[in-house]
């Protein structure tokens, strides 16, 4: 399992959780303003500029110059990837970016939270692994992670 814990400066700190790293992508990209396309996609240049044939038409070229020569280079049906939240708006590479680096970044983006990777990480910062859950300043967002570890039975409820 995956642990999110978002911290808010005016309201309470909210837990939740994903099952894996495509669950967290789906639940981050599904509230995400500028829409899944912009956390995370990968497709090929084929696919962006919508022909079939060999290679694109003088006008495709004429309008997508950086799409055309990336196909042209790279061919037409490798993989591009986007992740506005990493890159910039808008922008695909060739080299790979993976679907939990691009949708933490796109969350982290929104605000200040935690994300821990397994049960394993989260139980350790619940217990004090993390510095950034140490001390009474921050046992409201504590609290909200032991809550979701509960919740989840991946801790006993003894408070």
């Amino acid at each position: 399992m995956i642990y999110v814990l978002e911290l808010s400066a005016s309201g309470a700190p909210r837990a939740w959780f994903a099952y894996d790293e495509a669950d967290f992508g789906r639940k981050v990209a599904a509230s995400d303003p500028l829409g899944p396309e912009a956390v995370y996609d990968v497709s090929t240049p084929r696919e962006l500029l919508a022909f079939s044939g060999p290679s694109p038409d003088a006008d495709v070229r004429a309008r997508f110059p950086s799409i055309c020569a990336l196909g042209d280079t790279h061919g037409w049906d490798a993989p591009l990837f986007r992740a506005d939240y990493l890159l910039e708006r808008g922008v695909c590479q060739i080299e790979p970016v993976t679907q939990r680096d691009a949708s933490e970044a796109a969350l982290k983006a929104r605000g200040d939270c935690l994300v821990y990777w397994s049960d394993r990480d989260a139980i350790g910062a619940f217990e004090g692994a993390d510095p950034r859950l140490a001390g009474d300043a921050n046992g409201r967002a504590r609290r909200a992670l032991y809550e979701q570890l509960v919740a989840l039975e991946v801790l006993a409820d003894d408070n």
